[in-house]
């Protein structure tokens, strides 16, 4: 695991989790921000990683768990300035923006997901960290993250992997 920045928000919620992770991937700075990064990485998502979202809901339903939908859904029209904390974008809700992190949220009976994209300058690169921190609530949370843990440290990098590459 990338050692997150000790500025980058996200820190205040590793406490006492069950599951973290961070990955990095340099892109081009062109003076985004970290909700743009955002809506770049989740409207290039990988087409086999919507397809195990598909069949993540599909399967969690009989558990009586939420069906999040895909990853990519956004609302193509909006801009990332126009999200505000508490809407819906893609899987996620929005608990915090600046435009140097974004902290994305899902909540459900068996875990608290939080997800931080955070931008480091670095020249006329970006450094991301994409930092994931699960709290799980119950037994069906650890059940359900044996299964999710390995797959998710193969969508992150396969997701950063479809921003623009750097040179």
């Amino acid at each position: 695991m990338q050692k997150v920045p000790s500025e980058a928000a996200i820190n205040q919620f590793m406490a006492n989790a069950y599951f973290t992770d961070c990955f990095t991937y340099h892109t081009l700075n062109k003076g985004q921000s970290a909700m743009q990064v955002w809506l770049d990485m989740v409207n290039n998502t990988p087409r086999w990683v919507e397809r195990l979202m598909w069949v993540r809901n599909r399967v969690v339903v009989l558990f009586g768990l939420k069906n999040l939908g895909l990853i990519g859904n956004v609302i193509p029209a909006k801009q990332a300035c126009d999200y505000l904390v508490g809407d819906q974008v893609g899987i996620f809700k929005v608990l915090s923006s600046q435009e140097q992190e974004v902290i994305l949220e899902d909540k459900d009976k068996h875990l608290d997901v939080k997800l931080s994209l955070f931008l480091e300058t670095e020249g006329d690169l970006l450094k991301l960290y994409v930092t994931t921190v699960v709290h799980v609530k119950n037994r069906l949370g650890k059940v359900y993250m044996f299964f999710v843990a390995p797959v998710h440290k193969k969508i992150v990098p396969a997701s950063l992997s479809r921003l623009e590459p750097v040179n």
